[in-house]
This record gives structure tokens, C-alpha cells and sequence, in this order.
């Protein structure tokens, strides 16, 4: 097919879901117009995976090298940390991955054209693109794709916005460690940056609105809060705050626990869909407190116009969307490709970690399953005996009749290495059964999804280390 013969793609925005549509749509035959507002690459290689994962480790290395449970025989010290050089090396592979995987590929790509500018759509075939020069371009084509993410949300408290508060953006960017800081939020972004800090030397306190990673099982933010405070970490169960204030280098909260003062404050309450801007009332795209409904598809009620990741109502994880778009690149370009989600495997980076998949018992039950579950605490896992590293569970929900393996919520140490086996299990359909007469190597964490099934017909206290 020709050029000029090829069906025309509008892709707006370059991060995971945008990327993916435009890269498989050319891949199959079509030609691309990217339109991006700002920076090139989406949230995850700049504001949200790759510096959040590369400061959380960096925290890790300095809280192994203040305590760690080998400290009997191995000497301990106080790291110093230098957050400026820290930032430094962390942006550094921003910026590389960002060249590599993003910039590069747009340049080299000779069916993709960028622009960079701003999208509004002016008709269900058209865009106009605002571009950075103040150039308004009309942009015609035959398939549209919205890949515009999302942003951190902020709450309605009173104050908050005449201060100078922090969100995951601007706190992964931090020059500096604060002497103290205050977490708003008991999810994901707010647990996993809360503890990075502690480790790299805040005194951090956490205001959860109920508890902690309140839509999981109960039991794995109970895990979390016991872990964090050994850290001494100050974790405020439903607390909220009223007011804040900011004077003199100082942020003061009035919350239903009292006064709480400290020199930052992070906002981690979740994220709003980046689509106000786009005019998608003018083309009548279907949006529920701004998330864009689509198919599994990926098209919106508006015949042509598709979309995937954190803008739409889909989960908020990077693999999501970039599967979301490789399936919306496939449509748009003549196939036909579903996105499966009832196998979705999800990934919290505190420590110990926390990664799931599937339905907890809660969820099973209220979707009118018969369920048999089973814990495993960890001084049960060779590996976790072997590291002086007993903290977490692992719990399986099971169809009660048939076996069949429905869910798995694991919290564990590197627990994210351990949960894709478990996703590959429920997509064969196996058993808990079938799982626990699988061969697991020894003295690995995975081997304790093994001895997790193995409980649902034995008592695996009495068997030996490595029995079969």
C-alpha cells in the first residue's frame, strides 16, 4: 500500500498507550501523526516508573546498609546520602531512556510525523493543533487515538492551594531529603515514595483516610503499617486533614488527630485523567468523571476515536496501557484484537512488596463464587528462612469445587518476581492442585506459591524442606 493509500492516524500524545498504538498502527501499514504538549515519553520514564523505582532502590541500598538482619556478624554504619548526586544519576537515565526508546524512535520512524503542539478535536475527523510556536494546525484523519494519561489529583482541603505542597512529580525531582514530612494518602505512589524517603533519612508520617491500600486484602496494609512502623515510619490511620497552612518554611495541618507540622508535605490521593482540554464534548466521547469509556477495543462510543491508559477507565499501570494501545493500534488499522484484563497482575514497590492478580476472597464472594482460600505465612518459604526475612503471607482464593486458581495476593520480599507465575496459572486454568504438583526450584521465593497450593490438602509444616 502506497502512502497516499495508507489509513491516516492521529495519535495524541508519546507515552505507553500512545507509543504502542502508533508503533504497531505503522507496523501494520498505516501512517501516523503524533501530537505531544510537552515532554516527550509520558509519565512513566519521566515522572512516575523509572526515577520512582531508581529512588526506591537507592533508599533500599542505604536502609540494608543501616540495619539489615545480618547485622550479628556484618559491621552496620550510617550511609551519608548526597540526594543531589542521586538526582543526578536517576535523571541521567530518564533522560537516556527517554532518547533511546521514545526520541529516537519517532525521528527514525518515517511513517510517523511529530508535532509538537496542543490537540483539540474540532470534528470526529479532525484536530486542530495548537503548536508550541502558536501555530494553529488542522490535522484531518481517519482513525484517532487518545493516549493523553493522566496527572496527580489534589483534594479540596482548605489552604492546600496557596502552599507550596509537594506531589509524586515535583517530590521525585526534590533536591533535597526534608527532615520531615508529612504523606497524604495510603495508596500505592504514597506508601512506596513514603518509605523511600524515610530511608534516605525524613522522618516521614503517613494520613490514611481509612487504612492502607484500603481496596486490597485487609491483612496486606495491616502488613505494611506493622513494617513501617519497625522503620519508624508514623502511619495515622483514618486521619484527615481540615486545613493547611504554610508559614515560614512550615507546613501546619489541623487533622482530627491534632496539629501535625513538617518542612514538606506530598499529596498522593490519586490521579485525574489529562482530558479537559481535548474537546471531546464537541465530538460527544463518552467520559466519567473524565475517564474515557471504551471497549475491549479500545473504542469510545464515537465510531473512529479510540483510547487507552490512565485518561481512560482502565487500571493505571504502564503495562496496561501499552497493551491497551498495541490492541487499539491492531483495530485501527483494519484487525481485531481484545484486552484481557481478568489476569492483571499489579505491583506495590514498598518493602516488603505487595503483588497480586485476580479476584481477593472478598471479591469472589460478592461475585456469588463458592471459594476455599489458604494462607501461607512466610516462616513456611525456605527462601524467606534463608534471608532472616519472614515478614508477609501469601494467600490463594480457589473455586471451591473445581480448584480452579481465582486469585493471589502475595506480600513478600521481590513478591513482584514471584506474582507472574501465578497470572500464568490462571490463564491455563489450572488448579491449585495442578500447581502444587508442579516443579518449583528450591530456595526461590516462587517456590512459595507451591507450598501455598500444596496447604489446600496438606499440612506443609510436616514435610521436609524441599518435598515434592
Amino acid at each position: 500500500m502506497s502512502e497516499a493509500q495508507a489509513i491516516h492516524i492521529a495519535v495524541i500524545g508519546t507515552g505507553g498507550a500512545a507509543m504502542a498504538a502508533a508503533l504497531k498502527a505503522t507496523e501494520r501499514g498505516a501512517r501516523v501523526t503524533v501530537i505531544e504538549r510537552a515532554t516527550l515519553g509520558g509519565t512513566c520514564v519521566n515522572t512516575g516508573c523509572v526515577p520512582s523505582k531508581t529512588m526506591i532502590r537507592a533508599a533500599k541500598i542505604a536502609h540494608l546498609r543501616r540495619q539489615s538482619p545480618f547485622d550479628e556478624g556484618i559491621d552496620v554504619w550510617a550511609p551519608t546520602v548526597d540526594r543531589g548526586k542521586l538526582l543526578e544519576q536517576q535523571q541521567g537515565l530518564v533522560e537516556a531512556l527517554r532518547e533511546a526508546k521514545y526520541a529516537s524512535i519517532l525521528r527514525d520512524n518515517p511513517a510517523i510525523t511529530l508535532i509538537q503542539g496542543t490537540a483539540q478535536f474540532v470534528t470526529a475527523n479532525a484536530l486542530d493543533v495548537t503548536t508550541t510556536e502558536g501555530e494553529v494546525r488542522r490535522i484531518k484523519f481517519d482513525r484517532a487515538f487518545i493516549g493523553t494519561g493522566a496527572r496527580p489529583a489534589i483534594p479540596p482541603i482548605a489552604g492546600l492551594a496557596d502552599t507550596p505542597y509537594l506531589t509524586s512529580t515535583s517530590a521525585l525531582s526534590l533536591s533535597i531529603i526534608p527532615e520531615r514530612l508529612l504523606v497524604i494518602g495510603g495508596s500505592a505512589v504514597a506508601l512506596e515514595l513514603a518509605q523511600a524517603f524515610a530511608r534516605l533519612g525524613s522522618h516521614v508520617t503517613i494520613l490514611a483516610r481509612s487504612r492502607l491500600l484500603s481496596r486490597d486484602d485487609p491483612a496486606v496494609g495491616d502488613v505494611i503499617r506493622k513494617a513501617f512502623e519497625q522503620e519508624g515510619i508514623r502511619v495515622l490511620l483514618r486521619t484527615q486533614a481540615s486545613r493547611v497552612d504554610y508559614a515560614d518554611g512550615e507546613f501546619i495541618l489541623d487533622t482530627n488527630a491534632g496539629e501535625l507540622r513538617a518542612e514538606q508535605l506530598l499529596i498522593a490521593t490519586g490521579r485525574t485523567p489529562n482530558t479537559e482540554r481535548l474537546g471531546l464534548e464537541q465530538i460527544g466521547v463518552k467520559t466519567v468523571r473524565g475517564a474515557i469509556q471504551v471497549d475491549g477495543r479500545m473504542q469510545t462510543n464515537v465510531p473512529g476515536i479510540y483510547a487507552a491508559g490512565d485518561c481512560t477507565d482502565h487500571p493505571q499501570f504502564v503495562y496496561v496501557a501499552a497493551a491497551g494501545g498495541s490492541r487499539a493500534g491492531v483495530n485501527m488499522s483494519g484487525g481485531d484484537a481484545l484486552l484481557d484484563l481478568s489476569a492483571m497482575p499489579a505491583v506495590i514497590f514498598t518493602d516488603p512488596q505487595v503483588a497480586t492478580v485476580g479476584l481477593t476472597e472478598e471479591q469472589a464472594t460478592t461475585q456469588g463464587l463458592q471459594v476455599d482460600t489458604r494462607v501461607l505465612s512466610l516462616d513456611s518459604v525456605p527462601r524467606a528462612l534463608v534471608n532472616f526475612d519472614t515478614q508477609g503471607f501469601i494467600k490463594m482464593v480457589a473455586e471451591q469445587d473445581s480448584g480452579r486458581l481465582l486469585g493471589v495476593q502475595a506480600v513478600a520480599a521481590e513478591a513482584g518476581e514471584l506474582i507472574q507465575t501465578a497470572v500464568m496459572v490462571m490463564r491455563a486454568n489450572m488448579t491449585v492442585q495442578e500447581m502444587a504438583e508442579e516443579l518449583f526450584p528450591y530456595l526461590t521465593m516462587v517456590e512459595g506459591l507451591k507450598l501455598c497450593a500444596q496447604t489446600f490438602t496438606t499440612d506443609v509444616t510436616q514435610l521436609s524442606c524441599c518435598a515434592g
